[in-house]
């Protein structure tokens, strides 16, 4: 196996993560093997262990085209959790269109946390849209807040008195993020 011979001594690809095993230097031979491998577990965990923070930029791309290729919704969802870690502005196009794609289902409020990774101003306008959006609107509001968008804070606003408590508790988080970021900048 070509992590044994990088000198990782693992049983399984699910090893790397599961033992908090410190695995930069896996990161190539992930990616090189994402594409190739069948068995739909071991692919499973080979997308888990990319995500983590060291796999960027390099595993957004392909993890763009393992999602596109995935017909299975569990598979979607850990692809887009992945996503969420590592996508940069890179694939800021091909985020928006699977996070605004209905077709993705529950992956697309991973995508939607993707979103929050983003520098371009379009990723907030994206975002707001989705605050429309029944079924992401939740993790829409948590992305905004994580990108500090002033821009956005009424339209994150009308959404305090939104029927799902948790929501309205992302609501209260990300209106807080918004304002302690508009209050350094003052």
């Amino acid at each position: 196996m070509d992590l044994a011979s990088a000198g990782f001594q693992v049983d399984t690809v699910a090893d790397l993560f599961n033992r908090n095993m410190n695995y930069e230097g896996a990161i190539p031979i992930l990616l090189f093997w994402i594409t190739r491998i069948t068995d739909p577990a071991v692919k499973e965990d080979v997308i888990r262990a990319l995500t983590v923070p060291w796999a960027k930029p390099a595993a957004a791309l392909p993890l763009v085209q393992e999602f596109r290729l995935a017909a299975d919704e569990g598979m979607r969802w850990a692809i887009a959790n992945a996503l969420s870690v590592v996508a940069d502005d890179a694939v800021l196009d091909d985020v928006i269109q699977l996070v605004t794609d209905v077709r993705n289902g529950k992956a697309r409020e991973m995508l939607a946390l993707a979103l929050g990774n983003m520098k371009n101003p379009q990723a907030v306008s994206v975002l707001t849209d989705l605050l429309n959006d029944a079924q992401v609107v939740g993790h829409a509001v948590m992305a905004l807040g994580t990108l500090n968008a002033k821009g956005a804070r009424s339209s994150v606003e009308k959404l305090a008195s939104h029927p799902t408590k948790w929501i309205r508790k992302e609501v209260q988080k990300a209106l807080a993020q918004i304002d302690a970021c508009s209050d350094e900048h003052q």
